[in-house]
């Protein structure tokens, strides 16, 4: 389902992920921003505002429990195990900043992916990244290709 004119939009106040086909709401999503707040900073662990774009994606093809280590398949989540910690699972839109306050968002590896935290989607709790469900993201990832603008806004 590739979109014609993507352009996905953030809204941390509402925890939720748009997508919109020019002036056309698409669909929305839950998603989560970061526990530690808004910010700028390398090694703050808070997600960015304003403008980006996607600039690389990973994932395409393989199963939505795959986990990532540095964009690279790490093998599977399996939801019947305890895991500590927040995975990169499914798919990876990576974003890279498109204003002078977030130049440094690539660099962050600040990214949209899925988690193994699914239950928690809708509510703060990122380390800097956008959360969404697996299912979700991976719908997501196939209707934007790289490129595609995204805003994230109080």
């Amino acid at each position: 389902m590739q979109i014609p004119q993507p352009r996905i939009e953030v809204s941390i106040g509402t925890q939720t992920l748009a997508l919109w086909d020019g002036s056309r709401l698409v669909k929305q999503w839950p998603c989560s921003t970061s526990k530690f707040g808004i910010g700028f900073r390398e090694g703050s662990n808070q997600t960015p505002l304003g403008a980006f774009r996607v600039a690389e994606k990973f994932g395409d093809g393989l199963n939505q429990r795959t986990v990532f280590k540095a964009r690279v398949p790490a093998g599977e989540w399996d939801p019947a195990q305890a895991v500590e910690g927040d995975l990169i699972v499914s798919r990876i839109l990576w974003l890279e900043g498109a204003e002078s306050r977030n130049a440094n968002t690539r660099e962050r590896y600040i990214y949209i992916h899925g988690t193994n935290e699914e239950g928690r989607v809708g509510q703060v709790g990122s380390h800097g990244c956008v959360r969404m469900r697996n299912a979700d993201v991976a719908e997501l990832f196939a209707a934007t290709p790289p490129g595609t603008p995204v805003w994230i806004e109080e």
